[in-house]
């Protein structure tokens, strides 16, 4: 065999490699980009059946709480902020933001439940303990579908950061997403006092 075909044949096979090895690595990433958004969009699902919830809530305790109107108002206003709430990018800032709006309904809410504390009617009502146990379900859901959505952006974070496929990532824009991380101050405990 001449010097020139085996030159030939040598650099057809390393340019054959190269191109299902730089195939292989792009499709894997796009793979786990897409275990990401699959991820987001199961999180944003279970804060929209949390939204879901809370008018029913709200005229449940309506009818038994109609001077704790600013707190029913509050309730309303950081849904109506938090469904308005959309992510387009999964880095840290936009997580971030999503999360701090979530994070006032949240206390809107807790606000709401300890005024039906005043209400023993209202804590009888079958309609407000069902409201309520699917509330408390579907906050669990929350943070499950969080905790998958950051195992999942771990997973491509990881893939996007290692070498060789960081070369592949940067050459194609697969840039890190966010991941939700604990509100300020949840490492203190609340304190409880009867």
């Amino acid at each position: 065999m001449k010097k020139g075909t085996l030159t030939a044949i040598v650099v057809a096979a390393v340019v054959v490699i190269l191109f299902f090895w730089v195939k292989n690595s792009y499709n894997s990433l796009v793979k786990a980009d897409e275990q990401v958004s699959a991820a987001w969009a199961q999180v944003e699902n279970v804060y929209q059946r949390r939204a879901d919830l809370i008018p029913n809530l709200v005229a449940t305790v309506k009818g038994y709480a109609e001077h704790e109107s600013a707190t029913l108002e509050s309730v309303v206003a950081a849904r109506a902020k938090a469904t308005q709430m959309s992510v387009t990018d999964l880095d840290a800032a936009s997580i971030e933001e999503y999360q701090a709006a979530q994070g006032e309904l949240s206390q809107a809410l807790g606000r709401l439940l300890m005024i039906t504390e005043n209400y023993p009617d209202l804590k009888a009502n079958q309609n407000f303990r069902d409201l309520q146990a699917q509330l408390e379900g579907t906050e669990n859901r929350i943070a499950t579908e969080r905790m998958k959505f950051n195992e999942a952006s771990r997973t491509y974070n990881t893939m996007v950061r290692t070498f060789p496929k960081n070369i592949i990532a940067s050459m194609f824009n697969f840039d890190a997403k966010g991941y939700f991380q604990a509100v300020e101050g949840a490492e203190t405990a609340p304190e409880v006092q009867f």
